[in-house]
């Protein structure tokens, strides 16, 4: 089977649906969009193929997920419920409809979670990994726990009393505890009392074994040890229950220091109203009414649990002791060329433009361009943007260290990173501290853009050197997300990029971008431009094509705009890691768009668009552009972002021949959506070779890293092939 066959083969032919696909119909809803992705994590947590700690890893991720979404976009459309808005969604749907629906899907995914766990625990349990119960621990280990209990856990807790005279207390967004039912030995008068769980210390307590490794979930032990919080008393009953609050910010529009003002509103989502409540299945009446009556919630934001309540928190059991259960180590490519100039950045852009891509050409090399620059007394300015950032940052480190040696650095930090802010409050402070010049862009944009520059005198010029991102300035998520990293020397994309600096810090609205698009003036119209462009050409009978990778695509516009590209003959691939409401392969309306879904070993997250431009793809006439926005309204309207031209030849054909084509070709991992939404895994017959792009990636070296050796022997996927 050829990688053409691959392409081809796990897209079904276009269909005929009856209606009116001109009105709301022709969108799929957005919210149900993004639990189907939830369902391909959590499905990943099946794959037989995945190594066993990988798979629950995945578990993890696909509860971790779901809290999320509940905290932002349900909160969200709850609150529009309650205000009687009816405004429908794209696709039609009204925010009480399109809860109900959610509400319904999210039950079953959590059900099956549980369901998931327990096969997963069994499987374990083979590989001596054991996730006990209070009745599994023998007499051995209770003199052991005793000792832990004591030594590490008994000075966090703080037990309560539920009466008049102890008001019901405040539980946190993820806020975890045990609600007791008591009674005293001495004369049977009962007691109600909450034992918060502190999130301080890990959930799963590690218990000596001859071999393997033993856990015992905290609560577990904290039933254990009741005497020792509640001398005298004899447990009757209890539950174990779990809060989710609404974690959007609301930001006053006229605060007059921003800084503060996110303070404070970092300190009013601590305690937004509950949006959803897990509790045990089967608690006693009792306390689940005083919890439903104190916390307040009712009866459709709660969701009993047959099971392990904090399913995120096993991602503590992903052990690295356990290798044999992991994915294969892998280690991230130094790229050849700037090994072939000893380490130095500098050399190696001057050399040519450079594209890595993450995380199979380290990151450290993004880090080691802005630690070089800190430290190179040629170098007289650093222009940065920050939107997530590591607690210690390596990146923050350098800017502070090349203000204190007094160079001008400017540091663009996005305060509105949703639940990042209050980490980039605190390295604001501290670039502050350093000398820095720290700005946060406009209050109802967030800065997305991913920026860096650095000007070097070199002779008697200023030469401007330039990093564009489609991810964020982070070296722990660059080790798992997909991500790419342009380094140039080019002084039309250096002014670009300054001229980002000068607009979002002094609101002077730039003009005449030379290989640059921004939102939210010109990215929108530029995507637009290209989409029309492709299908006046094949209504001109000109070969047209569009290739596109990105996380979600949602923003109406630019859907109308494929779909009317699609009647025009433009055949259109799209790779949508997340959420995606375009329906494909409707004839009359999407019959030539296909969308597929790659889900593996690493989070798929740059951004990439190539138009053929009167040629077939892949093509050195194409037009080709990386970005740092995904296509949804908040990201082309409402942001500031970058979709960056790509014109170096040797850049382009690693973007299409070999980046792009391997996204396409890949069947192992992939999903493929359908008209009505939902996405079905592509299949292969067993026994048959399945092109896996993140394998592909791992063994092969990107084309504008290699250095003396060239890029001739790099594999590359023709047009033939894909």
């Amino acid at each position: 089977m050829t990688n053409a066959d691959f392409l081809k083969a796990p897209f079904p032919d276009p269909v005929e649906i009856p209606g009116d696909f001109s009105g709301p119909s022709r969108f799929y809803n957005r919210e149900l969009s993004w639990i189907g992705f939830n369902w391909r994590v959590l499905e990943e947590a099946e794959n037989t193929r995945v190594p066993l700690l990988e798979r629950l890893r995945f578990l993890s991720i696909s509860a971790t997920n779901l809290d999320e979404f509940y905290t932002v976009r349900v909160a969200g459309l709850r609150e529009l419920a309650r205000e009687g808005n009816t405004m429908p969604a794209a696709d039609g749907l009204s925010p009480a409809e399109q809860l109900v629906l959610i509400d319904e899907e999210a039950r079953r995914l959590l059900s099956r979670q549980q369901t998931v766990l327990e096969d997963l625990r069994a499987l374990m349990e083979a590989e001596e990994i054991s996730i006990l119960s209070a009745g599994d621990v023998t007499k051995a280990d209770l003199a052991h726990l005793k000792a832990v209990f004591l030594a590490e856990v008994f000075p966090v807790l703080t037990p309560l009393a539920i009466d008049p005279a102890h008001p019901f207390p405040f539980l946190p967004n993820e806020g975890f505890a045990l609600a007791l039912q008591l009674e005293r030995q001495a004369d049977k008068r009962p007691l109600q009392a909450l034992l918060p769980v502190p999130h301080q210390i890990d959930r799963f307590v590690s218990l000596p074994a001859a071999s393997g490794h033993r856990f015992l979930p905290l609560e577990e032990l904290l039933l254990l040890n009741l005497e020792s919080l509640f001398p005298g008393y004899k447990l009757k009953g209890h539950c174990a229950f779990r809060v989710l609050r609404d974690s959007d910010l609301e930001v006053e529009d006229e605060a007059e220091d921003l800084v503060r003002e996110f303070e404070t509103a970092l300190k009013r989502r601590r305690r937004g109203e509950v949006v959803r409540m897990k509790i045990s299945a089967g608690a006693p009446g009792a306390l689940r009414r005083v919890i439903m009556e104190e916390l307040p919630v009712n009866e459709e934001e709660v969701v009993e649990v047959d099971g392990l309540i904090g399913i995120a928190d096993l991602s503590e059991l992903v052990l690295d002791s356990r290798p044999d259960l992991l994915w294969t180590p892998f280690t991230p490519r130094v790229p050849e060329r700037v090994q072939d100039h000893d380490g130095d950045m500098f050399a190696a852009i001057r050399q040519k433009d450079m594209l890595l891509h993450h995380p199979y050409e380290t990151f450290d090399m993004v880090i080691r361009f802005l630690q070089q620059a800190a430290r190179d007394p040629d170098v007289v300015a650093i222009k940065q943007t920050l939107y997530r950032t590591s607690k210690r940052s390596p990146i923050v480190d350098a800017l502070c260290e090349a203000a204190e040696d007094g160079k001008s650095v400017t540091a663009l930090v996005e305060l509105k990173a949703r639940f990042d802010e209050a980490a980039n409050i605190l390295q604001s402070r501290r670039l502050e501290r350093s000398g820095a010049h720290v700005i946060y862009g406009f209050l109802n944009y967030k800065t997305h853009a991913k920026i860096s520059v650095v000007v070097r005198r070199e002779g008697d010029r200023l030469v401007t050197y330039t990093h564009y991102g489609t991810g964020n300035y982070h070296p722990i998520t660059a080790r798992i997300y997909t991500d790419l990293s342009l380094f140039t020397c080019d002084a039309a994309l250096g002014r670009d990029a300054t001229k980002v600096f000068n607009y979002v810090g002094g609101y002077a609205e730039p003009q005449q971008l030379e290989n640059l698009s921004i939102s939210p003036i010109s990215l929108k119209p530029t995507l637009l431009e290209r989409i029309a462009a492709e299908a006046e050409a094949a209504r001109a009978g000109r070969p047209a094509a569009i290739w596109a990778k990105m996380n979600s695509l949602i923003e109406s516009e630019v859907i109308d705009a494929l779909y009317a590209a699609s009647q025009a003959g433009v055949q259109i691939s799209l790779v949508v890691r997340g959420i995606c409401g375009l329906r494909p392969g409707i004839k009359g309306l999407s019959e030539n768009i296909r969308v597929k879904s790659i889900v593996g070993r690493f989070l798929e997250h740059s951004r990439i668009v190539c138009f053929a431009n009167g040629s077939a793809l892949p093509s050195h006439k194409a037009r080709v552009y990386m970005s740092s926005a995904d296509w949804m309204g908040r990201n082309l309207n409402r942001r500031v972002e970058t979709l960056v031209e790509i014109t170096n030849k040797t850049v382009k054909a690693q973007i299409m021949s070999q980046i792009m084509a391997a996204n396409m070709a890949d069947v192992a991992q992939s999903w493929v959506m359908g008209p009505d939404g939902r996405f079905t895994r592509a299949k292969w017959p067993e026994g048959e070779f399945a092109f896996n792009c993140h394998r592909f990636f791992m063994e092969n070296p990107s084309l504008s890293g290699r250095g003396s050796a060239g890029a001739s022997d790099v594999p590359q996927l023709t047009h033939t092939e894909v």
